[in-house]
Formats: structure tokens, C-alpha cells, sequence
């Protein structure tokens, strides 16, 4: 059967996780995958999937700033994300004169395509969000975007086709032709399924992101977490330590579970408190959550603007960490509504594989 070569971007555990079910899949077909990534992400992978082929393949630093003022620091590091993507090329040369490989998965790693075998690019922004009066700089990305998209095979986007379900908005929309004839939108993917248990967990807090933002929102969150009612857990999002404390009789606080926990606490929960990263928004779609509150990344231009979008469309609340009133915050969150039903990730992955993904490895 064919092997696979799977790429995932290392800012943050949410590109692993969404890739989860398509590795899953793929080696539920008879698939050999081998995952090149890096930190967390490759951590994460290699707990999932022991049975795969791990190589370590650095890719880009991370544009976090400690402070709001994100996009200064992003125009700062675009030098420095260039050279490091020429790396990224000359690197997966190394990896591709090693090894045969039928097909190629890119996840968000723009350098990761070979002219030689069918490549694909996951991602759910065929264009960013930027603050209204730079308004030519969110046109540009669509150049952009263009640019490197026509490198690859096709595009897969894992939303729902645009319109009243499409739970990234504008995000997933590009007027680009070059873009579109290549764009694949495969629904929702994310590694949590949904479980016949009851929910009688009354809050799941899940800290995730790129640090330095991540410990930020965890020093808030535990300083904090007390102030509701009734049983909660706290996940800290941090696969490579292994602890668990109890910060009172009913907060519970691990830096890390397995996905299978991670999944049965998500189903238990009755409200989700978490960043508005865009993977954890396929798993509240994924098992039907209606009530939470999220807090996006500060400078993070795509989490706000889904804040703002979701708030729009009186899905979900969203607040700022630096206003954050969590008993206030979590009561008006309650009036919101959640997203409306949608196909789920076992019918998406699997006409993903047999409309777009098996003609390149049979």
C-alpha cells in the first residue's frame, strides 16, 4: 500500500490533533505514514500512533508576542520565517532522497510539496483576518496564499463548504481561481468523538496555544477557576510533563491526559472554557456543545476575529483574558445558542480518503 509522508506545523498541539483522524484513517486502510514534525505536535503523534515512522523536522518560529501587539512582531519575523522555510525545503529534500513516498501532507507547512508526488496542504485560512484599516494587507494575503497554493496538488479545507455552517467564516473563502480549482473542503476533522456517557462535569477548562500566551491564560484560569460552582477540570495542555493536582474538593488540574480522557471529560462537560483556536471549535461542533465561553489569543488576528464572528452570529461568547469576569462572563454565556448541526468527522474523513486522498494511493 502507499506511504505517506505527514507534515503538521508545531505552534500549538491544534494541527496535530485535527490530523489525528486522517492518520487514523490512513492506517486503517493499510497505509504506512511517516510523521515529520517537531515539540509538541511531534510528542502528541508519537503517543497516538506509536505504530508510525517519527523524523524530527523543525519548522517555523513561532510569531508570539508576551503582549497584544501581534502583527508589529509578525512583520518583524518575516525574514526570519523566509529563511527558515528555505530550510524547511532543504530539509525535506534530505527526507524525500531517503525514503520513497507516494503522497505528501502538509499541515500548514508551506515548504512541505515535492513537484514529484502528489502534495496536499491542509489548512482552514485561505485568507487572514487583520484589523480594518489594514484592510490591503488581508487582500495581499490572498496573493499570497495563491502563490504557495498553486505548489501543491490540492488544498484540503477541514470546514463546511461556504455559507450558513461554515463555522470559520470569511477564514475558509478565497476569490482566487487559483486557489478554488484546488480547494477540497472536507468538513469538520477533529480527534474527539462523541461518547453515550452523561454530562456531569459542570466545567472543562482546556489552556492550549503557543507560549508565552499559554501560561499567561493558565495563571489566569487557576487564579481564578474556584470562583464557579460545582465539579470542573482544568487541562493544561502540556504533553511533555505529567502531573495532577487538586487545587480544592472539586478542581481537578492535569498538565497533560491522553487524548481517550481528554475526549470522555469533553463529553461529560456541560460548559467548555478554552482559547478560540479554531481545532477546539471542530470539537465543540463535533459533539453538539452549546454553552461556552472562549478567550481568544491576544494579537492572534484569526482567533478574534472568530470571537467576533461567533459572538455575530450568537453561537458563543468570547472575552479578552485582560477582562476577563469569569462567574459574569460564564452567566451571559449561557444566552448564546451554539453552532448549528453539521456532518461529523467518521463521515468527512472517510469521503476525504475515498473522494480525494485514495485515487493517489492505490
Amino acid at each position: 500500500m502507499g506511504h505517506v509522508l505527514f507534515s503538521p506545523l508545531n505552534w500549538g498541539l491544534g494541527h496535530a490533533s485535527r490530523d489525528i483522524p486522517i492518520i487514523r484513517e490512513l492506517l486503517a486502510r493499510g497505509h504506512d505514514v511517516t510523521v515529520a514534525s517537531s515539540g509538541n505536535a511531534l510528542e502528541l503523534l508519537r503517543k497516538e500512533f506509536p505504530e508510525c515512522r517519527f523524523i524530527v523536522f523543525e519548522d517555523y518560529p513561532v510569531p508570539y508576542s508576551s503582549t497584544r501587539f501581534f502583527l508589529p512582531k509578525f512583520t518583524a519575523y518575516l525574514p526570519i520565517m523566509m529563511k527558515a522555510l528555505a530550510d524547511e525545503r532543504r530539509n525535506l529534500a534530505r527526507i524525500l532522497s531517503r525514503d520513497r513516498y507516494d503522497l505528501i501532507i502538509s499541515d500548514n507547512r508551506m515548504g512541505v510539496y515535492s513537484k514529484d508526488i502528489p502534495s496536499f496542504f491542509i489548512t482552514h485560512q485561505l485568507r487572514f483576518s487583520v484589523p480594518f484599516f489594514l484592510w490591503p494587507v488581508e487582500l495581499a494575503t490572498l496573493y499570497v496564499n495563491g502563490y504557495f497554493h498553486k505548489k501543491f496538488t490540492g488544498i484540503i479545507v477541514p470546514d463546511n463548504p461556504p455559507g450558513p455552517n461554515a463555522i470559520s467564516g470569511k477564514l475558509s473563502r478565497s476569490s482566487f481561481r487559483v486557489t478554488n480549482i484546488r480547494t477540497f473542503y472536507s468538513g469538520i476533522l477533529c480527534s474527539t468523538k462523541k461518547m453515550d456517557v452523561r454530562e456531569d462535569l459542570d466545567f472543562l477548562v482546556i489552556i492550549s496555544g503557543p507560549e508565552p500566551q499559554r501560561t499567561k491564560l493558565e495563571e489566569i484560569m487557576l487564579s481564578r477557576i474556584t470562583e464557579l460552582p460545582g465539579e470542573k477540570v482544568v487541562l493544561l495542555g502540556s504533553p511533555r510533563k505529567n502531573s495532577f493536582r487538586q487545587l480544592d474538593e472539586s478542581t481537578r488540574v492535569y498538565s497533560y491526559v491522553p487524548t481517550e480522557l481528554k475526549v470522555e471529560f469533553m463529553n461529560r462537560a456541560r460548559f467548555v472554557i478554552s482559547r478560540s483556536g479554531y481545532t477546539t471549535m471542530m470539537e465543540i461542533a463535533e459533539l453538539g456543545k452549546k454553552h461556552g465561553l472562549f478567550i481568544p489569543t491576544p494579537g492572534q488576528t484569526e482567533q478574534e476575529y472568530l470571537s467576533r464572528f461567533y459572538r455575530k452570529m450568537g453561537w458563543f461568547l468570547s472575552r479578552s483574558q485582560y477582562r476577563l469576569d469569569l462567574k459574569r462572563d460564564v452567566e451571559r454565556a449561557m444566552e448564546y445558542t451554539g453552532f448549528p448541526e453539521m456532518p461529523k468527522t467518521e463521515e468527512n474523513v472517510r469521503n476525504l480518503y475515498e473522494n480525494l486522498l485514495a485515487q493517489y494511493l492505490e
